[in-house]
């Protein structure tokens, strides 16, 4: 029975700066740091002691920070993918949010939403963004090993839980799975049926023992 725990890292300096993130390599804070701690803590308690785990994150900073918390309770070294990157907001990364806020095109109700341009230079659309998700998630599911650990970003959250339930790509571009910062999804399939299950959605109750460090 395979399990892949997916984190998305917690606070980082764009967060509390109020500017663009994406590929913007942001630090986490001191607070993003105690909650990496209390989600390495989470993991350790869910996966089974001996059990071989295979660690993967995001390249950027804010990601590998949280992956080095999490390698150091299970002795194992992450396996960096820029793949498992945000969303590249291309010119807007790192300004202001309220610079992107004014600049944005939101993707319309009915028509083209993978394609979408949304109006900043460089942006990736969602369709190169989901792209590269399901490629690097395909690359994970290689593996036979039955605990996988997946270091990301929440907006990229939802590619990796679309992926794993097998969403068509020209699906994703109503999908939406939203969660919070430092929060882990359970994603499980069984031995028998093969059947993809999300077994949760964005937990976060670990952060509780992070917020009064």
């Amino acid at each position: 029975m395979r399990t892949l725990y997916v984190v998305t890292h917690p606070e980082a300096t764009h967060h509390v700066e109020g500017v663009v993130g994406g590929w913007h390599d942001s630090q986490l804070t001191p607070a993003g740091i105690r909650a990496a701690a209390s989600v390495a803590q989470a993991l350790r308690a869910q996966v089974p002691d001996g059990a071989e785990v295979e660690l993967f994150s995001s390249d950027l900073r804010r990601t590998r920070r949280t992956a080095e918390e999490v390698a150091e309770l299970f002795g194992v070294k992450p396996v960096l993918d820029r793949r498992l990157r945000e969303k590249s907001y291309g010119s807007a990364g790192g300004r202001p949010q309220e610079w992107l806020d004014r600049r944005f095109v939101p993707p319309p109700a009915v028509g083209e939403r993978l394609e979408h341009d949304e109006g900043v230079a460089g942006a990736e659309t969602k369709a190169a963004w989901a792209q590269r998700i399901y490629a690097a998630m395909d690359d994970i599911l290689q593996s036979p090993c039955e605990h996988q650990i997946i270091v990301t970003h929440g907006g990229s959250l939802t590619f990796v839980v679309a992926s794993w339930i097998k969403m068509p790509i020209e699906s994703v571009g109503y999908a939406s799975f939203p969660v919070p910062s430092g929060s882990i999804t359970t994603l499980r399939e069984d031995d028998f049926f093969h059947n993809r299950q999300v077994v949760s959605l964005g937990d976060s109750r670990h952060l509780d023992s992070a917020k009064d460090g």
